[in-house]
């Protein structure tokens, strides 16, 4: 005997599963975008990039949730960076750029003190930044 309906399904479609990974935390209902492990031997937190799998012992969190991150009480946190990301500007990075806002603020000075040093153009009188005023040849 056929039946009458067709092929059966083998897939019920629900909405109540979505694709996309989201944040392990209660009431959180953002992407993960990293994966925390503990590991308990070494009272380690480990957050790394997102997990290709999630894993059963494993917690995946949101941007929010990843940042502010706090392990229980003399346990270390690891965060791992994704290698693919871009690096953000570390403090170095930032005084270099802080030191050449200020040096470009005072282009007088520096263009005094390098005037003095290579022997001035008799024609300049200043200078802006890249530009430079000169002298009327008539003076």
């Amino acid at each position: 005997m056929e039946s009458r309906r067709g092929p059966v399904k083998s897939a019920v479609p629900s909405n109540v599963v979505s694709p996309v990974r989201r944040c392990s935390r209660t009431a959180c209902g953002r992407p993960a975008v990293a994966t925390l492990t503990y590991v308990y031997a070494d009272s380690t937190a480990v957050l790394g990039p997102l997990a290709t799998y999630a894993e059963p012992h494993c917690y995946d969190l949101c941007a929010e949730h990843s940042e502010r991150l706090t392990a229980p009480r003399g346990w270390e946190v690891v965060r791992l960076t994704d290698a693919s990301a871009p690096a953000r500007p570390s403090g170095d990075d930032l005084e270099a750029l802080a030191n050449a806002v200020r040096e470009a603020a005072r282009p007088q000075e520096r263009a005094a003190e390098a005037g003095g040093a290579r022997g001035a153009d008799p024609m300049e009188v200043g200078r802006r930044g890249h530009l430079r005023v000169l002298r009327s040849p008539e003076s």
